[in-house]
């Protein structure tokens, strides 16, 4: 088992006495150039979510947010950089990454960590991928530094709690991205310092992409995270500082967007010399759903039976966490979570419209499931405003465990029927979850991919990459590029039309 160091984390006034030893972005700093070996576990992981975050790209092309976003990268070309999900050419890294970003993160379909806050930590892939192909980096210190944003990320989620300040979950991605990007070309931790002081201080942002009528910025949201730590990182690599210390500082993060001067933060960082096994702890999605519902679509699968004619349910109650019932749930107070005409994003953080349609259908897709002709159906609509949550503690507690045994983002549902009979059932974890009856493996990552890029990209192209991805850690200096999935030009050509802005 690996020491992992608690840290703990306050304002501190300017007059204190704070050596920068102290401060958590030096600490991070530190971890970043720690150049311990990966893993094999943990390299293996990392392949199967750049497997992960190719099918949801795959699936997403077509969507007019990444098509806006590939646009607006093909409007920076450039001879040695990064490519563009699904083209051909180089473009300038940041934008690459932006358009990859907004691809993996459209259908709200990849991996997922949950603990004090939230996170997607494979929006950490785009950057460090468009930075290592700009600069030819070999596949094993991709590999070294996507462990490391994976672990940053992942541990600063288990200490900081973001969301109950209503800042969005993605002012610890820019932090995890720079501290990747710092290992992956190993940088020295003044550099990886200063970078992640400027990444934080410029991904802050509220939840108010989250909230109400969620738009497409719910997915630019993590892209510019990505976008904005690379430039970090550049700048910093010309010497150029970051406001310090931005954490713990009077007027920094903690103090005045966080829990304020009194509060302390518990952050784990591993130790010196201890390996980067974090991504082990997140998990990926077998539906294209905001995960807290991913238990819940399996439960309603398994519910159908006993249920029998749906029509007779009167009322269906599910016990669920906080995190859960204020999200996607009841608990929010957003009369759009039942909105028939709300936008794909809003109804993809309903757990009310999901549940419904997964009783009904028995299935998830990622694109039927949220047409307008589907969440416009009369008996849906009917099913889906009878559906409410409620905060339980015990699954509160679960949900906030350390123990990975109990912890849990599930539910119990109670369905009443018009005859007043009452059906439960509950779920902890979704079926695909590395403690559910499914569990994904290298074979479900592949079969995700396969199924999601049919009819999008030519098998023979899917089998190339996938033989390519697998053999990462190989790939020399300048190799990087064939992890880029190409399409055939008559499958872009039915991405929306988009009007000209600024970039041209």
């Amino acid at each position: 088992m690996r020491i992992m160091q608690l840290h703990d984390v306050r304002t501190r006034r300017s007059a204190e006495d704070f050596p920068r030893s102290e401060h958590l972005a030096w600490k991070i700093a530190q971890v970043a150039a720690d150049p311990v070996p990966v893993e094999a576990d943990t390299a293996e992981m990392v392949v199967n979510r750049i497997i992960d975050n190719a099918a949801v790209s795959a699936a997403s092309v077509l969507r007019r947010p990444v098509t806006v976003a590939r646009v607006q990268a093909q409007a920076h070309p450039t001879r040695n950089g990064a490519t563009v999900f699904g083209i051909d050419g180089k473009y300038s890294p940041e934008w690459a990454a932006w358009a990859n970003g907004v691809a993996v993160r459209e259908l709200d379909y990849h991996d997922t960590f949950l603990a004090a806050d939230y996170s997607h930590p494979g929006d950490n892939i785009p950057p460090l991928v468009a930075v290592a192909q700009q600069l030819g980096v070999r596949g094993s210190d991709l590999i070294r530094g996507l462990a490391t944003a994976y672990e940053i990320q992942i541990n600063l989620v288990r200490g900081i709690c973001l969301h109950e300040h209503k800042i969005d979950h993605v002012a610890h991605l820019g932090p995890s991205v720079a501290a990747g990007i710092g290992t992956m070309l190993r940088l020295d931790p003044e550099t990886i310092y200063s970078a992640i002081g400027q990444a934080l201080h410029l991904t802050t942002a509220t939840r108010q992409s989250r909230k109400g009528l969620i738009s497409s910025w719910k997915a630019y949201a993590p892209a510019h995270a990505g976008k904005v730590a690379i430039e970090a990182v550049d700048r910093a690599m010309r010497g150029e500082g970051a406001p310090a210390p931005i954490w713990e500082g009077e007027d920094g993060v903690i103090a005045w967007l966080l829990s304020g001067p009194e509060h302390t933060y518990r952050v784990p960082l591993p130790g010196p010399g201890e390996p980067k096994r974090a991504i082990l702890d997140s998990y990926t999605k077998e539906h294209s759903a905001e995960y807290q519902s991913q238990a819940l679509i399996d439960l309603a699968r398994r519910l159908r039976d006993r249920i029998g004619d749906l029509e007779q349910i009167a009322t269906v109650v599910l016990h669920t966490s906080h995190h859960t019932h204020v999200v996607i749930g009841t608990g929010s107070n957003d009369p759009q979570k039942f909105d028939p005409d709300a936008s794909r994003e809003t109804l993809d953080h309903s757990v009310m419209y999901i549940f419904a349609v997964a009783l009904q259908d028995g299935a998830w897709h990622h694109e039927h499931s949220y047409a307008p002709e589907r969440s416009h159906r009369p008996d849906t609509i009917d099913l889906w405003r009878k559906i409410s949550t409620v905060e339980d503690p015990e699954w509160t507690r679960r949900y906030h465990s350390n123990d990975p045994a109990e912890k849990a983002f599930g539910a119990r549902a109670v369905i009443t029927l018009e005859s007043g009979e009452v059906i439960t059932d509950e779920i902890a974890v979704a079926d695909a979850h590395p403690l559910g009856v499914r569990p994904f493996a290298r074979e479900q990552y592949r079969n995700k991919f396969t199924t999601l890029a049919d009819g999008v990209v030519e098998p023979a192209e899917q089998q190339r990459f996938l033989t390519a991805v697998e053999d990462v850690a190989s790939l020399k200096p300048g190799g990087l590029a064939a992890l880029n999935v190409r399409i055939d030009s008559t499958v872009l050509d039915k991405a929306p039309t988009i009007p000209s802005g600024i970039f041209r």
